[in-house]
């Protein structure tokens, strides 16, 4: 395995000091670090104050992620509420773009990624973090379990490519995993013997020579790493 998901989903509770240890024996061990920033994060938020606090958390994810030398830091932008989802666009796109400033002052050399949800209330269809990336020069996620819930247990692989590839990012982060969901969306991560399957993912990587990382997002991440490893291995990929 030559990937890593440094997880600040329940807060940032590591300083300076430990993370740029993390980052020099995760350089040594040829391990590539991403950041997910804290769960608690709503830029959609009617409240200034929880908006306010919410962009102080993925800054410091970011501080953190460049001390690491993690080059993407993944967060879901927050809930559409009562808003009209070009509205909540506009809002998201308005919070990127002055993050971006910020990450550009300090000279960090992290990317945002906005990731796909899975949830129908949350911001993060396809076509929106592509259209923020594509308008903020962000990054993206590409979450397939939670496209896969959010469109309740259809997933077209090709298709997703098909749109990506028209953005400029040439270098993908994604996460993988299987999940359970209902008519809102996505309930919970699943261990890999349901769904949605991971073979045809990995044969339309293989065939379109795609450059992309990919984090299990399992309860048991390292068991499923490894089977999605073994899984390339078999289609003749070499690690």
């Amino acid at each position: 395995l030559n990937a890593m998901e440094v997880e600040f989903v329940r807060g940032v509770h590591m300083g300076k000091e430990l993370s740029e240890q993390c980052g020099r024996l995760a350089r040594e061990l040829g391990i590539k670090l991403s950041v997910h920033a804290p769960y608690y994060i709503n830029l959609l938020s009617r409240s200034e104050k929880v908006k306010k606090e919410s962009v102080q958390r993925i800054l410091i994810s970011c501080e953190r992620a460049a001390e690491l030398g993690a080059k993407y830091v993944v967060f879901h932008p927050g809930y559409y509420g009562t808003l009209p989802k070009k509205t909540a666009c506009k809002i998201v796109k308005q919070a990127v773009v002055g993050m971006n400033e910020f990450i550009e002052q300090r000279k960090w050399k992290v990317k945002l990624a906005p990731e796909t949800s899975g949830k129908l209330s949350q911001f993060g269809t396809l076509d929106e973090v592509l259209s923020l990336s594509l308008e903020t020069g962000c990054s993206f996620c590409i979450d397939f379990a939670h496209i896969y819930a959010r469109n309740l247990g259809k997933i077209d692989y090709e298709k997703i490519f098909d749109k990506i590839e028209k953005s400029e990012i040439k270098e993908m982060h994604s996460h993988f995993s299987n999940v359970s969901f209902g008519l809102k969306g996505e309930r919970k991560h699943l261990v890999m013997d349901s769904s949605p399957p991971f073979e045809p993912l990995a044969r339309v990587i293989m065939e379109r020579g795609i450059d992309i990382t990919i984090i299990s997002e399992s309860p048991v991440t390292w068991k499923d790493s490894l089977k999605m490893k073994k899984i390339f291995e078999n289609m003749g990929y070499k690690f």
